[in-house]
Formats: C-alpha cells, sequence, structure tokens
C-alpha cells in the first residue's frame, strides 16, 4: 500500500519571504518587495527556523548573514520557487489552448541550423510545450502525415490529400574529399566516371523504403541512416555523395569537401514544402511553429538575395 505524501509544514509565502531576505540583503528590503510588513516577514523566516529546529541566519556585525544550513534552505528554495512559477505559467499556457506537446517530422535536407533557431523562437514564446523532432528521409515525414503521429511536417512530396506551402528550394550539389580519385581525374566528370566508386546514400526512413534510393548506378554502395554518417565518411575519403549545401557549408569553407566537377547533374534542386496535419483543427501552437518556420526560411532567403550571396531562383 502507498503511502500518502507528507504534508509540507511551511508555505510557499513563508519560502518566499526567506528567499527575499537574502535577495534584497535585508528584511526591510524584503518587506517591500514582497508588499508586507517588516514584522511579518520576521516572523514568516523566524516560523520556517522553528519548525525545522536550524538557523537560517546569524548576526555578523550589524548584518543577517546565512548560515551554512541557511544557505542550503536558500538554494532548495529558489528552486522551489522556479518552480511552483513554471506550474502556473505551464496552467496559463495550457489554459490558453496551447498544446502540452508538438510532434514536427522533417526531412534531413533542410538545414539543421535553420530549424533549431525556429524551435528557439517557438520555445521562448511557449516554453512548457514539448517537442519532438522526427528526422526523416525520403518517405518519412509523408508516412508520419499519413499515419497522423506528425502535426506538422517539412517534407519534399506532399502526401495524396494534403496541402502545402513551398519553400525555398534547396541547392543538392555533389561532392567528395579533395583528394578522391575522382577529384585526380583532372577533367569534368560523367555518370560513367561515378560508376567505379563508392556512393555515399542515406536510407529512406519510410517503412515502405525503397532499397534502390541511389541516384546513380554505381558498383560500390553504402547505405547509413544519418547525414551526418555520410558527411563523415566523405570526409575521410570513403566515397562521393550528393549533399544539401548548407548542410556541408562547413566542410566546403574547410577544404574537408568539394565540389565534383559533373558535366552535369552537379547540383540539384529540392522543393521542400511545409504541411500542417489536420488545419482544420490545428492547434494555436502547431499554428505559430508553422508561422515561425515560414518565417525563418523568408528571412534565410532574403539574406540571400543580398549582394554576395546567390539566388537559387537566379
Amino acid at each position: 500500500m502507498n503511502e500518502s505524501p507528507a504534508v509540507p509544514q511551511i508555505s510557499l509565502e513563508q519560502w518566499r519571504a526567506l528567499v527575499a531576505v537574502v535577495d534584497c540583503g535585508g528584511y526591510m528590503q524584503a518587506a517591500e518587495r514582497l508588499n508586507k510588513s517588516q514584522s511579518a516577514v520576521t516572523y514568516a523566516v523566524q516560523k520556517i527556523e522553528a519548525l525545522l529546529g536550524v538557523r537560517a541566519f546569524e548576526i555578523v556585525g550589524r548584518k543577517a548573514v546565512l548560515t551554512s544550513t541557511g544557505q542550503m534552505l536558500y538554494r532548495r528554495a529558489r528552486a522551489l520557487m522556479d518552480e511552483a512559477g513554471g506550474l502556473e505559467r505551464a496552467a496559463r499556457t495550457l489554459s490558453a489552448g496551447w498544446e502540452a506537446e508538438i510532434c514536427l517530422a522533417v526531412e534531413v535536407l533542410f538545414p539543421s541550423w535553420l530549424l533549431f533557431l525556429c524551435l528557439d523562437q517557438f520555445g521562448r514564446e511557449s516554453p512548457m510545450t514539448r517537442i519532438e523532432v522526427l528526422e526523416s528521409v525520403i518517405g518519412g515525414a509523408p508516412e508520419a502525415l499519413l499515419q497522423r503521429t506528425a502535426d506538422l511536417a517539412v517534407t519534399p512530396t506532399v502526401p495524396p490529400g494534403f496541402l502545402g506551402d513551398p519553400l525555398h528550394p534547396l541547392r543538392i550539389i555533389a561532392a567528395a574529399h579533395p583528394d578522391h580519385p575522382l577529384h585526380r581525374l583532372g577533367r569534368s566528370l560523367t555518370p560513367r566516371d561515378l560508376q567505379r566508386y563508392r556512393h555515399l546514400v542515406v536510407r529512406d526512413s519510410g517503412a515502405a523504403r525503397n532499397r534502390k534510393t541511389g541516384t546513380v548506378e554505381v558498383d560500390q554502395r553504402w547505405t547509413v541512416s544519418h547525414m551526418a554518417s555520410s558527411v563523415e565518411a566523405a570526409c575521410m575519403g570513403l566515397g562521393f555523395a550528393w549533399f544539401p549545401e548548407d548542410r556541408i557549408r562547413a566542410e566546403l569553407d574547410s577544404g574537408r569537401l568539394k565540389p565534383l566537377p559533373m558535366r552535369e547533374g552537379g547540383e540539384r534542386w529540392v522543393q521542400l514544402h511545409l504541411v500542417l496535419a489536420d488545419p482544420d483543427f490545428a492547434g494555436p501552437g502547431v499554428r505559430r511553429l508553422a508561422e515561425i518556420i515560414r518565417g525563418g526560411v523568408a528571412a534565410e532567403c532574403a539574406q540571400r538575395r543580398q549582394p554576395g550571396h546567390a539566388d537559387p531562383a537566379a
């Protein structure tokens, strides 16, 4: 039989008084902050000491300072105040109709740094809403929409019965380590040149995955589950692949990867879409997150139109 939790003898108001005395530097200042009389604040602290049988403060000169026990009480009381405040904020958020949890399926081609900036902005607006990110490849995001396991998705394919807003197209480039044999050929490459070398492919994350997700016919192929694995293998000189340019920008800048000089097909454009699983019944959190993602992509597009940036639409 489970025992009932003990009923606290000390109220949140009494703990708040102790925290205020420390933060404000004295009983009088704490009383002003709490809009209480100084005697009420003093009594609250004395009540804590009496109930626990400890001394929270000791007089040094004319000033009350925390004892070692008081320092521990102060730290725990601050944590208790933060927890209580968080609970109140969560209740207000939920009462306003914001979802407790949102699931977002995102195609791995979408720049991760941009995704995290969008999630950070949403987190500041709704800190108590949990976000689950499903990182998907090819069929994963459409499948999550069809199965209703995601509330919204960033996907290259809009499944039947859904509508999506087009996001800015992504540039995909063929690349390999600068010392890869393909670069040492010293000329423009054709698909036939690629056939003798290892192609690095990221596996379709959909349940009904197509095992032939490679973009070219080659004799050797490694299929991995994560984009990061493909990038690392390419940086080690173990193969070539088509990567989102934004995903390997650091590797290109550092010289760990270099675009392959393809005669044709060296670059491709992928159009991603932002899709709500159920637009008619999407909650305010889902709609706000979708709005933030649209805004983040639009801001990035505007930045790239500045001098020194190439416009993919050009």
